[in-house]
C-alpha cells in the first residue's frame, strides 16, 4: 500500500511502510499465550470478571493486601520519575536470597523484557541459539526479533531434557533457553541434569538463560535454586518473576541475577525508567510479606492434591504428577482435541489453555492451573458434564 498526502499543491507518495521495516522484524508474529479473558469473554457472551480463568498460572489468592497497599501509597510519587534502576527492590531481592548483592540483579518490565534484553545484548549475527521444545513461546521469539533463528532440542517421551541429546545440539551455540520448571510440562529438570548442561556450556563459552518464574511454587525452592552458584557458573543468568507466586501480573515486575559482569551490560542496554514506581513499591512490599507466601504455599499443596486426585478419575486423561502449580494433560482419549475442550468449557465460562501452539507436541495437550477450591470444584463439574469419566 503507498500513502498519499499533498505539500505545496503536489500529491506526495511514500513507500509502502513494509520496506522501510528492519528484515529481522517483518517476519516476526505475536507469541500465543493463556489468560485471554477479554477475548473469550467476547466469545462467549461472559463478562470478563465472570470467566474463571485455569490458562494462566498465577497465585488464586491474587497478591498480598500488603503489596495492594504500597502501590496505593505510591501514588503520591507518581509525578516523579521511577528509580531508573530498582535500588531499592534490587537490595530487598539480594536481602531475600542472601549471599548476591544488589550488583548481581537486574530488573525488569515483567520477565519478558529481560528475556528479549538477553537475546539482544548477546546474540550476534550469526550465533545459535538453543531453545527445548516444548517450552515457553517467547524465547523463540526473542530470538528471532534479534535476526538469528532458533535450533531446537526435543524433550523425550516423559517432556524431559536429554543430557546426551541436549549436549550435542549445543555445540557452537552462543546461548541456551532452560525453563525450570518446564512451562507448560511442569516438570523440574533433574539437578544432574542441569548440572551437567551448565557446565557443559561453561566449557564452551555457552551462555544459559535460566527462567526459575515458576520455581516458587516448588516445595523444594531453596534446594533446587541455581542462584547460590552465580559465582561459580558465570555463565549463568537467572530470570524469576513477580508476576507468579506474587500475583503482581499487572505491574509487570520481573528480575534476573547473575555475576556482576552480565548485569552491568544488561543494565547499560536496558531502556531507562522500565519499571514504574506502582510496581516497584508492590514488589518491595511482596518480597516482605513471607505470611501471604506460607498461606499461598499451604493452598497450592493442598489444592493440587485435590485436583489430581479428581483429574486422575477421568480415564481419558493422561497426565504425570505435576512439580509446578498447573496440570500438562493429554485429552487424546477423550476424542476431543484440545480446541475443542477449550470451546466446551468456555461455553460454561471456564477457560483453560489450549497447547497446540507450543512447538513439539500435537493438538491434544491442554494446561490447567491450580486455583482455590471452589473454583477447583467448579472446573471438575464443567469437566464431568463434558468428558466421561471412565
Amino acid at each position: 500500500m503507498e500513502f498519499r498526502g499533498r505539500a505545496e499543491g503536489k500529491e506526495e507518495t511514500m513507500k509502502p511502510i513494509e520496506t522501510l521495516v528492519r528484515d529481522n522484524v517483518k517476519n516476526l508474529k505475536p507469541c500465543v499465550h493463556g489468560a485471554e479473558v477479554l477475548g473469550a469473554a467476547e466469545e462467549s457472551g461472559f463478562k470478563p470478571e465472570a470467566i474463571l480463568d485455569f490458562s494462566s498460572s498465577v497465585n488464586p489468592l491474587g497478591p498480598s493486601k500488603k503489596s495492594l497497599e504500597a502501590a496505593k501509597k505510591a501514588f503520591s510519587v507518581i509525578a516523579a520519575y521511577p528509580d531508573s534502576n530498582s535500588n531499592e527492590l534490587r537490595q530487598v531481592i539480594a536481602s531475600h536470597f542472601g549471599k548476591i548483592t544488589k550488583r548481581n540483579i537486574i530488573v525488569g518490565n515483567g520477565s519478558t523484557e529481560l528475556m528479549y534484553l538477553f537475546a539482544e545484548v548477546f546474540m550476534k549475527k550469526g550465533d545459535k541459539a538453543l531453545i527445548p521444545a516444548p517450552t515457553f513461546g517467547e524465547y523463540e521469539s526473542a530470538v528471532c526479533k534479534t535476526g538469528e533463528i532458533p535450533r531446537f532440542a526435543k524433550l523425550n517421551k516423559d517432556f524431559q531434557v536429554e543430557t546426551a541429546t541436549f549436549e550435542r545440539e549445543m555445540a557452537g551455540a552462543k546461548l541456551v533457553f532452560l525453563c525450570n520448571p518446564n512451562n507448560p510440562t511442569s516438570k523440574l529438570i533433574p539437578q544432574e541434569t542441569l548440572t551437567d548442561i551448565i557446565e557443559k556450556a561453561l566449557s564452551q563459552d555457552t551462555l544459559v538463560f535460566l527462567d526459575e518464574d515458576f520455581l516458587e511454587f516448588v516445595e523444594e525452592e531453596k534446594d533446587l535454586t541455581m542462584i547460590g552458584n552465580i559465582k561459580k557458573y558465570p555463565n549463568l543468568f537467572i530470570l524469576r518473576s513477580f508476576t507468579k507466586i506474587f500475583g503482581l501480573t499487572g505491574l509487570r515486575v520481573g528480575y534476573g541475577i547473575a555475576n556482576p559482569e552480565i548485569i552491568d551490560v544488561l543494565s547499560c542496554a536496558k531502556i531507562p525508567w522500565n519499571v514504574n514506581c506502582l510496581a516497584q513499591a508492590a514488589a518491595v512490599a511482596a518480597l516482605k510479606d513471607e505470611e501471604h507466601l506460607q498461606v499461598t504455599h499451604a493452598l497450592i499443596k493442598k489444592e493440587k492434591a485435590w485436583l489430581q486426585g479428581e483429574l486422575s478419575k477421568f480415564g481419558s486423561f493422561k497426565f504425570s504428577e505435576p512439580d509446578a502449580n498447573f496440570f500438562f494433560i493429554n485429552i487424546q482419549k477423550s476424542g476431543l482435541t484440545a480446541a475443542e475442550l477449550k470451546n466446551k468449557l468456555l461455553k460454561q465460562g471456564i477457560l483453560i489453555r489450549d497447547c497446540t501452539s507450543f512447538k513439539g507436541i500435537d493438538e491434544f495437550y491442554v494446561r490447567i492451573a491450580v486455583k482455590t477450591h471452589v473454583e477447583n470444584e467448579r472446573l471438575i463439574d464443567a469437566l464431568r458434564r463434558t468428558v466421561k469419566v471412565v
